[in-house]
């Protein structure tokens, strides 16, 4: 584990195996990419950035659960399921995702699915 991620997670250590049965997901799935922790997020980049893990309190706090964490996405069009917390197009034909995840088990292949979409779409913007 990279001291940067530890660092990252701080007082939010409960939500690492979190992170981590994400980050292995991802390995299994994807080729090559490159990790970049920030202040905010972790952010994960092919040519571009595709995908980001961070506490961003996507739901009301009364909603929330105690440890999660946020994978955000971005695609060329709104995806609409009740697993999505929040989508914003903040450029034309760019929409950002947010999923709230609490359990291991939220990492499933509908989720990894959506942020292999996203590193394609990604990789195909010029």
């Amino acid at each position: 584990m990279d001291d940067q991620v530890l660092c990252f997670f701080g007082e939010h250590l409960p939500a690492l195996p979190l992170y981590e049965a994400f980050f292995q997901r991802l390995q299994a799935t994807m080729e090559m990419f490159t990790v970049r922790v920030q202040k905010t997020q972790i952010s994960f980049y092919n040519q571009r950035f595709f995908a980001a893990v961070s506490f961003l309190p996507v739901r009301k706090a009364a909603q929330r659960p105690k440890d999660f964490i946020t994978v955000t996405f971005g695609l060329g069009y709104r995806v609409e399921h009740p697993r999505i917390d929040a989508a914003a197009e903040p450029y034309p034909c760019r929409w950002t995702h947010h999923v709230l995840v609490s359990r291991a088990e939220e990492i499933d292949d509908t989720l990894m699915g959506w942020v292999q979409e996203a590193a394609a779409f990604s990789a195909a913007k010029r």
